[in-house]
């Protein structure tokens, strides 16, 4: 074999461009490259390595681009795989698992009382959320009566859950076109939510909130006073956010027209939640199927027409104006009397299967459980939102440019410890 000359660019030249680095790459491979391979021999692999991709990609007008994993417009370890023409998205591919902790199998090995910690994990944004539909489908399987004022307080307290999770999606969204002063505003209002729930479950955040058959606990003392201060200042607030957002014209150039998905294609790939509803499919759980105390009120369910970033914008900001219409219905009514029903010391589910879901604040959260009649679940399996809205993203991106694509992760308000749960 002719030995190849190293020129100054670092490529392999013998004369035959590409098509003879691949060859001498051939060559080097059968010889191998372990321990008995000459360092001569191990060099011109490496620069025949160089070489090749080099050439691959200056013959190529397209790129491919990493977004992620420490990007922090993914909102997450999430990394997104671009393909690019200029600045124009030709394709795109999805890695996740960075969070992987296996709650599913974990929770095979759980009493049933002990697993419900680790739904607080997963949307760590809507843990409130989150605890409800796993207690919740428990109690269905075994049949067990909740007292109305649990179902009350349940209700109350998961649309805060609801307002506060899009508030901290109005903050990091607008951040990320550009729009600093409504991260400040909008975490200004979060601040509140947290600290009622602070107050009633001693935590801010992972907040356990649910107990099966109930609530660990009644109300602290000044809970409807606190609740009634938020949400007689909450829509000045959200008039605010309007104000500087709404008619802006680069917030308006940023979202109008972008990350379009129509309602035929959204329901095809399952989307749930806002980004759902943006695109004029009038589903939401809380009327279509409803639990807690949500049958006893009255509330709209706010659509897009467009189904773009734009319209997912303006039915987050009414669905919390819905959500505080809620939470003033529920305490106007809420009922006197215990929280918890009683429960036997070990809970043993019927032997079979069962599904429930609920309208989390990113769309349709849901749990399949099925019981082989032990103090153990046999399967439980989580049916997140924010992966199956995450299958969206490449048809919402393609032909939008890089910076597009920024917002369209925003619009879909996605969190990576349900992802990868």
């Amino acid at each position: 074999m002719e030995r190849n000359r190293l020129l100054p660019s670092g490529r392999v030249g013998t004369g035959g461009g590409v098509e003879t680095s691949r060859r001498t790459l051939h060559a080097v491979t059968q010889h191998g490259t372990g321990a008995g391979c000459p360092a001569w021999l191990a060099l011109i692999m490496h620069q025949v390595e160089i070489a090749t991709t080099r050439e691959t990609l200056l013959d190529s007008p397209e790129m491919v681009l990493n977004m992620g994993p420490q990007h922090p417009s993914t909102h997450g370890v999430l990394r997104v795989i671009l393909k690019l023409d200029g600045e124009t998205v030709i394709d795109l591919d999805c890695d996740i698992g960075y969070l992987h902790r296996g709650m599913e199998k974990i929770a095979e090995n759980r009493m049933y009382t002990m697993i419900a910690p680790y739904w607080d994990r997963l949307d760590y944004i809507a843990a409130v959320s989150n605890g409800l539909v796993w207690v919740e489908t428990v109690e269905q399987m075994m049949g067990l009566v909740v007292p109305p004022r649990a179902h009350y307080l349940r209700t109350i307290l998961t649309e805060l859950n609801r307002i506060a999770s899009h508030l901290l999606w109005l903050a990091t969204h607008a951040l990320d076109i550009g729009a600093v002063t409504v991260l400040l505003w909008a975490l200004r209002e979060r601040e509140e939510i947290l600290k009622i729930f602070e107050r009633q479950f001693g935590a801010r955040l992972t907040c356990h909130a649910w107990r099966i058959g109930g609530m660990p606990n009644d109300t602290y003392d000044d809970f409807e006073p606190d609740i009634r201060r938020f949400i007689s200042n909450f829509p000045t607030r959200l008039d605010e956010y309007e104000t500087v957002l709404s008619e802006n014209r680069i917030w308006l150039s940023r979202t109008v027209g972008i990350g379009v998905i129509s309602a035929e294609e959204a329901i095809a790939i399952g989307l749930s939640g806002p980004a759902l509803r943006g695109s004029g499919v009038a589903w939401d759980i809380r009327k279509s199927r409803p639990y807690a105390a949500y049958a006893d009120m009255d509330f709209d369910v706010p659509l897009g027409e467009n189904g773009d970033t734009y319209d997912r914008y303006l039915v987050r900001l009414e669905e919390m104006r819905q959500s505080r219409r809620i939470v003033d219905q529920a305490l106007d009514n809420l009922p006197d009397g215990p929280v918890n029903a009683k429960l036997p010391k070990i809970i043993k589910l019927p032997i079979g299967d069962y599904y429930h879901s609920i309208e989390g604040p990113k769309g349709e959260i849901g749990c399949y459980l099925v019981s082989d009649g032990t103090a153990q679940p046999w399967r439980v399996r989580v049916r997140p939102p924010s992966l199956i809205n995450l299958q969206a993203l490449k048809q919402m991106c393609l032909g939008h440019l890089v910076a597009d694509v920024v917002a369209i992760i925003g619009t879909l308000d996605i969190v990576l410890g349900e992802i990868d749960r």
